[in-house]
C-alpha cells in the first residue's frame, strides 16, 4: 500500500516556473492578438483622419491595461494547459507517481500560479484601466477639438448631447444615406433624411453636413400629431463641438472600478425603488377607483367610468412591470459582476485545465494549445450570451456572468474525481 507525500519546495517550484513560462509566452500570444485589433480599429481610423501619429500611439498606450486584464485569464488557461500536457506527454507526471505524490498535489502549484495571476488582472482591470480610460478620454478631447471629422465613421450611429447622426458608406468626406434625429432649443422633434452628405470640418466650431436632396420633417413634443415638413436640395447641418466633446466625455460601467459601479448601482436601485413607490400609489388610486365606480352599480354616474378606470389600472400595472425591468441598472450590474468573473476566471479555469492536461498522453504541448484556444472560445462565447440575457431576457445578471466560471470549476472537479478513481 503506497501513501502519498507532501510536495518538496523544488518540485513546487519545477511546476510553478513552467507553468508561468508557458503563460508568459501564451500572454504574448493572446496580448498580440488584442494589441493588432486595437490598432486596426483605433490607429487605422485615426491615421486616415491625419491625427498626428505621437498622438494615435498614446492612445494605444492607454488601453494597454484593457488587453492586460482580457489576456491575462485566457492564458493561464492556455499555459496551464500546456505545461501539464508536456509533463504527462514526456511520463514527469508518472515519475512523480512513482516517488509518492498524489494527483492531488499537482493541483497546489496550479492553484497557486492562478490566484496569483487573478490578483494582477484584478489589478489591471480594476485600478489601472479605470486610470487609462481617463487619461485616454483626455487626450480623446484634444484630439477631437483639431479633428471634428474624427467622430464620423462609415455605418455608424453617433450620439451627441441632442442629436443621433446615423451614416452609411463614407468615401472621404461623402457620405451615403444620413438620418439625423434631434431635439432644438424649443423643444421640437426633428427628423432628417438624405440621399448623401458631404463632411466638412470646421476646426473649433465643430463640423458641418452639407445635406442634398434633404427631407426634413417637425413636429412639437407636447403635440406629436401636429407636425410640418418640408424638402430641400441642399441644407446645411452643424453640430457644435462642445455637444461632441460632451458625448465622448462619459465613462461606462465597463471603465468604472469595481467601487463606482457600486455606487452607482446603489443609486440606481434608490431611485428605482422611488420611481416604483411613485408606480404604487398610482397603482393603489386606480384600483380604488374602479372598486368604487364597481361597488356604486349601474345607478350610479361613476359605473360609467369603469372601462375607463380598468384601462388605467391595468397600463400602472403593465408600467411598473416595466420599470422593474430597468436596463440601465442591469447592465450596471452586469459589469459589476464582470469585474470579478473575467479576472478571476484564471483561477476558475485551474480547475479545469489540471485534470484535462492530465489526459493528454502524446503531443502534450500542441494538444493544450489548442484545448486551451477552443475553451476560450467558448468560454468568451458563454459570456456575451449571459450578458445578452440579462440585458434582453431579464435573468439574473450574477448567474448569467458567473456561470462559465461555475461550469469550469464543476466540471473540472467531475474530470478530477473520475481520473483519481483510475
Amino acid at each position: 500500500m503506497t501513501h502519498s507525500r507532501s510536495m518538496s519546495w523544488t518540485l513546487f517550484k519545477y511546476i510553478v516556473g513552467e507553468t508561468l513560462f508557458s503563460f508568459t509566452v501564451c500572454f504574448c500570444f493572446f496580448f498580440f492578438v488584442f494589441f493588432v485589433n486595437q490598432l486596426l480599429v483605433v490607429a487605422q481610423d485615426m491615421l486616415s483622419k491625419k491625427v498626428p501619429i505621437p498622438q494615435v500611439i498614446q492612445l494605444i498606450l492607454y488601453a494597454i491595461p484593457v488587453i492586460i486584464a482580457t489576456s491575462a485569464p485566457f492564458a493561464t488557461l492556455v499555459g496551464t494547459l500546456v505545461t501539464i500536457g508536456r509533463l504527462t506527454s514526456d511520463n514527469e507526471i508518472l515519475v512523480m507517481l512513482s516517488s509518492g505524490l498524489s494527483y492531488r498535489m499537482i493541483f497546489v502549484p496550479a492553484l497557486t500560479v492562478g490566484i496569483f495571476i487573478s490578483i494582477l488582472s484584478f489589478i489591471a482591470n480594476d485600478i489601472l484601466m479605470p486610470a487609462g480610460r481617463v487619461q485616454y478620454l483626455r487626450l480623446y478631447r484634444r484630439i477631437l477639438a483639431s479633428t471634428p471629422a474624427l467622430e464620423l465613421s462609415a455605418h455608424s450611429v453617433k450620439r451627441f448631447k441632442d442629436t443621433v447622426i446615423v451614416t452609411g458608406g463614407v468615401s472621404g468626406n461623402a457620405i451615403d444615406d444620413v438620418f439625423i434625429l434631434d431635439k432644438t432649443s424649443d423643444g421640437e422633434r426633428r427628423v432628417i433624411m438624405a440621399k448623401n452628405a458631404e463632411l466638412r470640418d470646421a476646426g473649433r466650431e465643430g463640423l458641418s453636413l452639407d445635406l442634398n436632396r434633404a427631407f426634413i420633417q417637425s413636429s412639437k413634443e407636447i403635440a406629436r400629431y401636429d407636425y410640418d415638413y418640408a424638402s430641400s436640395e441642399f441644407l446645411r447641418y452643424w453640430v457644435p463641438q462642445e455637444d461632441m466633446i460632451q458625448a465622448v466625455s462619459s465613462i461606462t460601467p465597463s471603465e468604472m472600478s469595481s467601487r463606482d459601479v457600486n455606487r452607482e448601482i446603489k443609486n440606481k436601485q434608490q431611485q428605482l425603488q422611488k420611481r416604483l413607490n411613485e408606480r404604487y400609489n398610482r397603482i393603489l388610486s386606480n384600483a380604488l377607483a374602479l372598486e368604487n365606480s364597481l361597488r356604486k352599480g349601474s345607478q350610479n354616474e361613476a359605473w360609467n367610468r369603469r372601462a375607463n378606470n380598468l384601462a388605467n389600472f391595468s397600463q400602472e400595472i403593465r408600467t411598473a412591470a416595466a420599470i422593474t425591468r430597468d436596463r440601465s441598472l442591469l447592465s450596471y450590474m452586469v459589469e459589476f459582476y464582470k469585474k470579478f468573473s473575467i479576472p478571476f476566471g484564471a483561477f476558475s479555469f485551474m480547475f479545469l485545465a489540471v485534470p484535462i492536461g492530465l489526459m493528454m498522453k502524446k503531443s502534450g504541448q500542441a494538444m493544450g494549445f489548442i484545448c486551451g484556444l477552443s475553451i476560450t472560445f467558448i468560454y468568451w462565447f458563454m459570456i456575451i450570451g449571459g450578458q445578452t440575457m440579462a440585458l434582453r431576457l431579464n435573468y439574473p445578471p450574477f448567474w448569467c456572468i458567473w456561470l462559465p466560471n461555475v461550469l469550469a470549476v464543476t466540471i473540472g472537479i467531475i474530470l478530477s474525481i473520475l481520473r483519481f478513481r483510475k
